[in-house]
């Protein structure tokens, strides 16, 4: 059977595949976003649930546990992650999974956040025996999304874990997560790709200027072809060019435009931007722009380092905060300001 794994997952398979027979209660996978990592954990819950996996670990695909996985079906597996992924159609990015069964669109906006009626209703499928007494497996993304009720009744569990029960949790960023959490977890580091890796994969998806998109993505290949496959790749161009020119009315102009993006996503694109000036400013490198090097030279050359650091600082506190602005359009406004600042 083929898998579903990434030719740069081999080697973390190959050492998560030593703890089979004496598998933790509780695994968190960490690692960038856009490098497969939900890829991976549905599989490992697949594989730990299989009724005759090959000697490499791999699900058979074939027996009726694997058949049930497949139609997300199976009586010993549930997946819990915000009710917004479920309304998305993910293409090729993170949130890659089985298909979920079809909701009923609620009148509300789905949640971006793992609330605490979805870690309740884990509690009656543990407390029922297993459907062929073998392991149940909960699979949980992104962590981060716990808000905290949900975040301290998850706790609960991972402090008294039921018996052949396994938690996968998935975390892009484990700062984000409580401290109690984490200890009670098996931290399992998942890797970036290198760069041929990474373009490899993008050209069997037959992605055009892969190199640049790559590097915009810092590397993250599934990154890379999501943002290049966007409805906001017009938008984000747009809003790189207005960062070549600052200034108080361009800022103004393009807060007005990107008020309706994800304000989490407008706030990373402007960090690696810092970031280029920076890096440029110090070594004469570019990492994330290399088709706007001459633009961000010329801006590196007007900035004052502990000023354009100050300005890091802050939009680096800002993401901490762009889940939950009051306002999108002057939280965005405020940001661009202290960025045109800068030059001026």
């Amino acid at each position: 059977m083929t898998h579903p794994l990434f030719n740069w997952q081999t080697d973390a398979w190959q050492q998560l595949n030593l703890l089979r027979q004496r598998m933790p209660h509780a695994v968190l996978l960490y690692g960038p976003e856009g490098i497969g990592k939900t890829v991976f954990a549905e599989h490992l819950a697949q594989s730990l649930l299989c009724e005759s996996p090959a000697p490499d670990g791999h699900a058979c695909g074939q027996c009726a546990s694997c058949g049930w996985f497949g139609q997300y079906s199976h009586p010993d597996y549930r997946r819990v992650r915000p009710e917004l992924l479920d309304e998305e159609d993910s293409v090729g990015g993170e949130a890659d999974a089985p298909e979920t069964e079809k909701k009923t669109k609620a009148s509300k906006a789905p949640s971006k956040e793992i609330v605490i009626n979805q870690i309740r209703a884990l509690s009656d499928f543990m407390n029922i025996s297993t459907h062929r007494q073998g392991r149940r497996v909960i699979v949980l993304y992104p962590a981060e999304a716990l808000n905290i009720p949900a975040a301290n009744a998850l706790l609960k569990s991972l402090e008294e874990p039921n018996p052949n029960t396994v938690f996968i949790l998935v975390s892009n960023s484990l700062d984000k997560l409580l401290p109690t959490i984490l200890s009670r977890c098996h931290k399992f580091a998942m890797g970036m790709p290198d760069t041929q890796q990474g373009l490899a994969w993008l050209k069997t998806q037959q992605l055009a200027d892969a190199e640049t998109w790559l590097a915009q993505q810092g590397g993250a290949p599934l990154s890379a072809l999501q943002m290049a496959q966007s409805e906001d790749r017009a938008e984000f161009d747009d809003f790189l060019r207005q960062l070549c020119k600052p200034g108080v009315e361009s800022s103004l102009k393009i807060a007005e435009k990107m008020q309706k993006l994800s304000v989490p996503n407008t706030v990373a694109w402007l960090q690696r931007w810092l970031y280029d000036i920076f890096s440029y400013k110090q070594t004469g490198r570019i990492r994330y722009h290399p088709r706007y090097q001459k633009e961000l030279a010329a801006l590196a050359t007007r900035v004052d380092t502990p000023a354009l650091l100050q300005v890091i600082k802050n939009t680096n506190e800002r993401q901490a905060i762009a889940s939950h602005p009051l306002s999108a359009k002057l939280f965005i406004e405020d940001m661009l300001l202290d960025y045109s600042s800068l030059f001026h």
